[in-house]
């Protein structure tokens, strides 16, 4: 088959996609419809899950050092303060969000894939693809208007919400999907009683209301529009941003000086199956969600770190081939629909127009924030590190008897650890004491696993961690037949090896 797979989108998830698969050694193609990215930037956040997956890349140090760090999450009823989320309470080198517009996320990231050698076709369309057993035969059109026909292995559409490859494959959401209308504004907010360093949300019964400082000293006000409320998508009046200040927030705000203002309509969807044969979808292309929680960029960086690495061992024609494809769908749909459910259910208790009920929900957020616990859910929940692959069909066997993480859990990292999954192949880490057993076993499988054995969370278990940072076995420290079973599926045989 043809080696290289074809990525259309050059956006942060292309880009991320591309820089993965040709870390692993894949060849990779990406082209990109528009001559120039975007100037103006809708999403401006990474999460604290999204920079530990990038690490290992080598891009989050390079966004770091050109982002600003929020560290705490407020939600206000009004002037009244339901609860704060602090995100430090996050085990991870990355305990805060990231304030990074995408514009400069797509820079650095363009910059991290140029370093491993592979540049973007802007001004090159994807125009048509089919699909067979083998392949995909795309074919890409120049900016001359020059048809190009190209093979690849596979075909990645990481192409956005209009998606040219959903749309070919005739791929539809597998709920019904929802339209809803929003407002951003980027102002300047004088003598406000808003950090720089924090989040800030407000519940009111006509919709949410989020704040947040943008670079340059500004403010970016993210509101849904109210029900029942004629909305026209564009450019709206300063004035209707003001009125949705005065009526959600906490009183004398004053929006000036605006640098960019936009009603827009968001419609959500996440797509039925991610993969046709050889074709996958990515990012927005396979689900778009609202603002809220400003997931929508990182959950597309979360795909492609997903199936990168499925990909590479493809590639390997490892025995489970096809069943470790099949998982992209099933885990990374699933986690989509997560989101989709809670951020549903903020909305629901964000809106709520009964006072009766508003007085309850307030006294319920403050209790519950005021807990350690619900602070911390809150926190991982957010940040994106408590997604997890709890019904992959590659985990495997849970023994509920064993010390978290499980299978399909993200596994921490301890401090001072490289993060998982570096190097030139996708390896597993192996997570135990030094013993006989295990020798044997890293002699067994050294093609598969790290060069170096990590320290298990518990000495009488041993874990075996995916190379995105996830369990993908565990067993007792005698029962580590088990965890060379799990390999197995990951070792090509002859046969295997000579259809390469």
């Amino acid at each position: 088959m043809s080696e290289i797979v074809l990525i259309a989108g050059a956006g942060p998830v292309g880009l991320v996609m591309a820089a993965e698969l040709s870390r692993f050694g894949i060849p990779v193609r990406v082209v990109e419809k528009e001559i120039e990215s975007p100037a103006q930037s809708r999403a401006l956040f990474l999460w604290t899950r999204t920079l530990e997956l990038l690490a290992r890349g080598g891009a989050t140090e390079a966004l770091i050092a050109a982002g600003e760090k929020l560290n705490v999450s407020n939600i206000f009823s009004g002037k009244k303060l339901i609860g704060s989320i602090d995100f430090s309470d996050i085990d991870s080198e990355y305990p805060y969000a990231l304030l990074l517009p995408q514009a400069r996320t797509e820079e650095i990231l363009a910059a991290n894939l140029a370093k491993l050698g592979v540049t973007v076709e802007r001004g090159v369309e994807l125009t048509g693809f089919t699909s067979d057993a083998n392949g995909v035969t795309a074919t890409l059109t120049h900016p001359d208007g020059k048809a190009e026909a190209v093979r690849a292995a596979y075909l990645i559409g990481c192409d956005g919400g209009g998606s040219f490859v959903r749309k070919g494959l005739g791929l539809t959401s597998s709920t019904p999907p929802q339209q809803t209308a929003w407002y951003l504004a980027d102002v300047d907010l004088p003598n406000s009683p808003f950090s720089r360093t924090q989040l800030n949300s407000f519940w009111h019964e006509d919709g949410f209301m989020a704040v947040f400082p943008i670079p340059d000293g500004k403010f970016r006000i993210i509101a849904n529009s109210a029900r029942g409320v004629d909305f026209t998508p564009g450019t709206p009046p300063l004035e209707k941003i003001q009125q949705i200040i005065d009526e959600r927030g906490p009183g004398g705000v004053t929006a000036t000086n605006p640098s960019w203002l936009y009603a827009f309509y968001v419609q959500e969807y996440n797509v039925s199956s991610y993969r046709a044969g050889c074709v996958f979808l990515a990012g927005d292309a396979a689900h778009v969600h609202n603002p809220v929680g400003a997931q929508g960029l990182n959950m597309g960086i979360h795909d492609a770190c997903n199936l990168a690495w499925k990909l590479a061992m493809a590639y390997r024609c490892v025995p489970n081939r096809e069943l470790l494809l099949d998982s992209y769908t099933i885990e990374r749909q699933a986690v989509a629909q997560r989101v989709v459910t809670n951020l549903g259910r903020a909305a629901h208790a964000a809106t709520v127009r009964n006072p009766t009920l508003q007085f309850a929900r307030n006294l319920l957020g403050n209790i519950y924030f005021g807990l350690a616990p619900g602070r911390r859910q809150a926190a991982e929940t957010m940040s994106e590190v408590s997604f997890s692959y709890d019904h992959s069909p590659i985990n495997g066997v849970e023994d509920h008897a064993l010390p978290p993480p499980g299978p399909g859990q993200r596994m921490p990292l301890k401090p001072g650890q490289t993060p998982f999954g570096l190097g030139p192949k996708p390896r597993f880490a192996l997570l135990a004491d030094p013993s006989a057993k295990v020798e044997r076993l890293r002699q067994d499988f050294g093609s598969l696993l790290e060069s170096d054995l990590r320290p298990p969370l518990s000495p009488r278990c041993v874990w075996l961690v995916r190379p995105d940072g996830y369990v993908a076995a565990m067993s007792m420290r005698e029962d580590i037949y088990l965890i060379a079973d799990y390999l197995r599926g990951y070792m090509p045989t002859a046969e295997d090896l000579a259809v390469l």
